[in-house]
Parts: structure tokens; sequence; C-alpha cells
């Protein structure tokens, strides 16, 4: 072999060798991928203050462990809402185990809060169901979700870009989240919106003055703007190349939102322990006019039922007029389809959820007895919300129990949130569409914590058993939609939403 023969056959064995690299690296699997680049986790815990307007609210931590064939993520939340006079206390645990691909395999959940009180425990089989087990008041029920593909938890979506290659300005993810807290799935777009560097504190000290921990020593960080609402809200969070939350907000530019920001472990939990709790919660004895109030209006002892209002406008932080309108009985009755509805693109508001358990033969028994032969969605509609109204005495939730419209139906009393779900499940049992609602009402001056529902008959019009409303009046301001808000959702808000009805 001449010397020119050789050079051609080493430059032509490079280039396979490249292209096959090429190849692999190019067209391989995102899993591949992902189990490649979770090699690199690093396990550890990191700590973060929960504020509101700059005051500290609560704590939030997440610890990662590296096992030889999994992920493990342990989440804590802790938040202290102060409303008339009270701290109410959310403590929401979670966690989770992934594969090295990042795929979620087991879930353990736990929940205590105003809301009630539950544990959850899931697995994902063969990632096209995902099976839990709910656990509350001494009860469990049993629930498979179909899944569409893999699912992650909204807490694991920064791990999910960062090790899936999508930290670029200008992309946009989709992932189908599952939030083990609200109990729903739906998808989720986040987009790389920023590149910056943050400085954070990497260790405290204590100031001997003023008793308090201050940050020592700090630490810059790259990290990359994601704009989501994986929480329920539009939220930004900064993360870094290894996925971890540097600093997550909701606030814009001129208003002081909710943050979430990392820091040493003495500044976020040992400050928080020793604050002055009881300062904080004299502050909110007595709510003004406007203001928010995170609490249900029985709970917060509210009576009789508002008078039906068919228009509010609503100024907010002193500039936006939002106007809140009543659908009008043209409006509420005109649905183009007779029940059950066939129509693919609302399937999702037709299946059962883990606590709307609208296949459960009790819930379509009752149903069936209360619309007899009735076929007409608004019909259909009106006559559940003054079933629910009439059948649910209201009375503050039992302590431990959460809104299980099959525990609903059996007892006949529960708060709006019990309401809401067991005419949800009803109402799907009929074929009819129908969403939970969670949000505020305006009543006495003030606005509250309040749930009700959404039937889709032209369009998605609002009802709330409750208050016995078909359709529901312009005194409800709509949050979130398809599961039950608790008090995280309303956290956001609280100082940073001011209303005022014009």
């Amino acid at each position: 072999m001449n010397r020119r023969t050789w050079v051609i056959a080493v430059l032509g064995a490079w280039a396979l060798s490249l292209g096959w690299l090429v190849k692999r690296e190019v067209f391989r699997s995102t899993g591949a991928r992902l189990a490649a680049a979770a090699m690199a986790v690093a396990p550890g815990g990191l700590f973060y203050r929960l504020e509101v307007g700059g005051q500290q609210v609560g704590y939030s931590s997440t610890t990662i462990d590296t096992l030889p064939d999994a992920i493990r993520v342990e989440n804590v939340f802790v938040l202290d809402v102060p409303a008339l006079g009270k701290l109410h206390r959310t403590d929401a645990r979670s966690t989770a185990m992934l594969s090295r691909a990042l795929r979620l395999q087991t879930l353990e959940a736990t929940f205590d809060g105003d809301l009630g009180q539950f544990a959850a425990h899931g697995r994902v089989l063969g990632d096209t169901v995902l099976s839990i087990a709910i656990i509350s008041e001494g009860d469990s029920q049993m629930t498979r979700i179909p899944l569409r593909g893999p699912v992650t938890l909204p807490t694991l979506l920064p791990l999910r870009l960062a090790f899936g290659g999508e930290l670029r300005s200008g992309r946009a993810y989709t992932a189908r989240l599952f939030d083990p807290l609200l109990l729903t799935g739906r998808d989720v777009t986040a987009r790389v919106s920023a590149e910056s560097t943050l400085v954070v504190s990497d260790s405290a000290d204590l100031d001997s003055t003023t008793m308090t921990w201050v940050p020592e020593h700090f630490d810059t960080v790259r990290a990359f703007r994601i704009d989501h609402d994986a929480n329920g809200v539009p939220t930004s969070s900064w993360i870094d190349a290894q996925g971890r939350i540097v600093l997550a907000s909701t606030k814009s530019a001129d208003d002081q939102g909710f943050a979430m920001e990392r820091a040493a472990f003495e500044i976020v939990y040992e400050n928080f322990k020793k604050r002055d709790t009881a300062r904080v919660a004299r502050g909110s004895a007595a709510p003004g006019l406007g203001e928010i109030v995170p609490l249900t209006a029985l709970v917060a002892g509210v009576r009789g039922d508002p008078p039906e209002r068919t228009r509010m406008r609503v100024r907010r932080n002193g500039r936006d007029t939002l106007e809140l309108v009543q659908a009008g009985a043209l409006q509420a009755h005109a649905a183009p389809y007779r029940l059950p509805s066939g129509d693919t693109a609302l399937a999702r508001w037709l299946q059962p959820e883990p606590l709307i358990q609208s296949h459960d033969p009790r819930i379509a028994a009752q149903a069936r007895r209360v619309i007899e032969r009735e076929r007409s969605p608004a019909r259909v509609a009106e006559l559940l919300t003054h079933w629910v109204h009439a059948t649910v005495r209201r009375a503050v939730p039992q302590a431990g129990s959460v809104p299980s419209a099959a525990k609903v139906l059996e007892t006949g009393r529960g708060d709006c949130n019990e309401a809401a779900t067991l005419f949800v499940a009803l109402a799907r049992s009929t074929g009819l569409p129908a969403r939970t609602v969670a949000g505020l009402i305006y009543l006495d001056g003030r606005f509250y914590y309040h749930a009700w529902a959404e039937v889709y008959l032209n369009d998605w019009i609002a009802v709330d058993p409750t208050f016995d409303q078909f359709p529901a009046d312009a005194a409800h301001l709509p949050i979130a939609i398809g599961g039950l808000a608790r008090q995280v959702e309303l956290v956001p808000l609280i100082g940073r939403l001011k209303l005022e009805v014009l």
C-alpha cells in the first residue's frame, strides 16, 4: 500500500468514526441524553426564603440523593399566612423517586392545611398509568390516571429542563406535569427567556445586635430565566445549569409579590423560627375594605348569602380595570348539543380524578335521580346546582378531611370546596363537561377565598352550588382552574394584588 492509499484509508476510517459519533450524540433518544446528563447530578440540599413584599412568610427546601440506579428528590414547603388575627399554616412535603432518565417512578406526598389533611402514594406503571392511593381521615381510595407519556412534578421541571439540554434562550419546552398537592395533571410550557448572573448567599453569621442571621459570603451563579405557570400562577424562575432554582418570583417591575430566594440554612430557617409571630398575626386582625382574606367566608364567620351582582368593575393595583359580567340567561342556556357530550376537545373535563369520582356508582346513580330524563346541558347544570345547594349542609370541614366528592355525598356537609367537588363529579357522570374553579368572591367589602364550578355549554359558564347561583354572578374572580386552590395559590396575591370595587 503506497502512502497516498494509506492516507485515504486513514481519513476514511476517521470520517466513519466521526459520523458514527455524531449520529450517536445527535440522534440518540432524549432518555439516553438525560440518563448521561443525570450522572452529573450533585447530591445535597438547598434552602429558600418564601417572601411576600419583602417579609418572610415561610420556607422551602429541596434535597437530592443520588442512588446507583435512581435519584431521590425531597421537597418541603412550609407557609404561615396571617388572616383575621391568626397564622394559618400549610405544610406540604413530597418525595419522588426518579429513574436515571429523570422519569418519575414513585411518589409520596403529604399535605396539612386549612383545606384538609391527606397522604398520597403514587406509582407510575409503564409510562401509561399513574396509580395513586389517597389516605384521608383513615379512609383510603385508589385512583388510576391514564398518562399520554412520561410525567414529571412541578418541582422537578427545572431539573428536567437542565438535563434535557433545553437551557438556551428562546427555547420552549412542554411537559406533562402532575401536581401531588392539587392532585391534578396538565401540560405546561416553559420558555427560556434570558440568561444572567445572580449573587446568592452561601453562608451566614449571627448579628449580635439584632440576633438575626445575615449573609457572610456570597457566590456568583450563572442562571437562566424560565417563564412558566407550573405552580398555577405565572412565574419567572431563575435556575442554574444543574436545574436548581436560584430565585422564583411572581412580581413584576412595579409589584411586590411572592418570591422564593435561595439562601443559607440559618437565614432561611432560624430567622423564620424566631420571628415575632404575635405581631404578624395582629396585623391581619382587621382587614381593610378591598383586602384579600385567604380563608373561605364560612371559616371567616361571614353569614348569609351575598346579593347577586350582574356586573362588577374592579380596579387592580390602582391602574388596571377588570370588568366582571354575569352570563346572561340566553348565553347560559344556549348549548348546541345534547348530553352526553361527544366533543373530544372536552374529554379531559369528563374524566374522573382522585377527588372527583365521577365513575363511582353512587355518584352516577344520584345524578340520574336528580336529572331523570333531562338531556339539555343547561337544564342539567341548573338541576344539579339546586340539588347540591339544598343537600350539602354548610359546615366547616372536619379536621383531617379533604373535599372528596364520594365523601361529601355520604356525609352531606362541607364548605365551598366540598360543594364544588361534588357538583363537578355529578356533572361529569351525566356527560356534562365540568371543572372546579378557585379564586375570590366579593362579600361585605372584602375578597374571600372561594371555590365554584364551570360547565361547558356554548362556552365555559360559572355556576356556584354553594350560593345556589346558575349562572354564578359577577362577584366571582377566578384564579385557578381545574384544581382546588390552597393558600399556596393565594399567597402571590397577598401584598401584590390590591382590589378596589368601582
